[in-house]
């Protein structure tokens, strides 16, 4: 994990707010509906932190992702990127904002034109920004393989002569080829093999370091969140549940949803007959309010969400509850 930030300082990344709604229509007369696919996401990033944005597959985690790149409209709130705004009047264009931010898919191999040598693909983006000059192109290339832990000579090779862990540092690469402080990164080792994990996420630990970069990761893998983040924040139903430094969320969880997704961390202990370790009784929500939303049954997302707030449960520890 990197050092701590200066918590007065301005943040990389703020997300204010966001709502993504998508019409849909179903049943037997086609009556349209509203999908709530993320309802009032408040996040932050401070330089040189980690934040980690977990929770089950269909929570919201990806279309939030889309919708800090540019990629995805949302259907209000803000986001700024190094204090400007990714929607709205005073927006970047698409060449601007990505030199703010970059992001790297859970699948490389898809994300690469098979047809492409490797030194074009990471090439390309610097062609559109303006570096015209071959040889520099080919320098910047060479140092971004170099910074992934490949070598120079890659660049003339095609993705499917790369393993998946190769090929993941090739989208690293080409995350990094243009400079950009934040990088997204959407389930960055989920698709590679447990021996590969450890090795990509050390690269990305030291190029954080080395390079000064912030990230947002997306992940529900909580092994690896623990590993690397500096804070967490839990994503349910369109909704952030809880939010702290990672040490606050994992040893003293206090929304049902997120002890239920610490409690499915893999232990040791629990295959060789140790002493497994219990997590300690979960805090009370403040007086006269619940923990929302109930993990006993999903909530219906074509509904809007009910008011609730993130309330404060600890020194940097925050949790969702909702009056009664």
């Amino acid at each position: 994990m990197s050092a701590a930030p200066d918590p007065a300082g301005a943040p990389i990344l703020k997300v204010e707010d966001l709502h993504v709604r998508f019409p849909v229509s179903g049943g037997l007369l086609g009556r349209k509906r509203t999908l709530h696919a993320v309802s009032g996401v408040d996040l932050s990033v401070q330089p040189g932190q980690c934040l980690s944005l977990v929770g089950e597959s269909g929570c919201g985690k990806s279309t939030t992702a889309l919708a800090i790149m540019g990629l995805q409209p949302p259907s209000s709130g803000a986001i700024t990127v190094e204090g400007r705004p990714v929607y709205g009047p005073g927006a970047p264009d698409r060449r601007a904002r990505a030199r703010l931010a970059q992001i790297v898919f859970q699948d490389p191999f898809s994300t690469l034109n098979p047809r492409e040598t490797v030194g074009r693909a990471l090439s390309q983006p610097l062609m559109l920004h303006g570096v015209r000059s071959r040889a520099e192109r080919a320098e910047r290339v060479a140092t971004a393989l170099r910074q992934v832990g490949l070598l120079p000579e890659h660049a003339a090779r095609y993705p499917h002569e790369f393993s998946g862990g190769q090929r993941q540092r090739i989208g690293i690469a080409r995350a990094l080829i243009l400079g950009p402080r934040l990088i997204v990164l959407d389930e960055p080792v989920s698709a590679l093999d447990v021996s590969i994990r450890a090795q990509i996420i050390n690269l990305l630990m030291d190029l954080q370091q080395n390079l000064g970069l912030s990230y947002l990761m997306i992940s529900h893998d909580l092994g690896v969140v623990e590993h690397v983040s500096d804070r967490v924040a839990v994503m349910f139903a369109g909704q952030i549940v809880e939010e702290g430094g990672w040490r606050e969320v994992f040893t003293a969880p206090a929304h049902p949803y997120t002890r239920r997704l610490i409690e499915t961390i893999p232990n040791p202990a629990r295959l060789t007959g140790g002493a497994s370790e219990i997590l300690p009784p979960a805090p009370e929500p403040p007086s006269g309010s619940i923990f929302w939303p109930p993990v006993d049954r999903r909530p219906d997302i074509s509904q809007p969400p009910e008011p609730s707030a993130l309330v404060s449960i600890g020194e940097d520890h925050r949790a969702r509850v909702r009056p009664v």
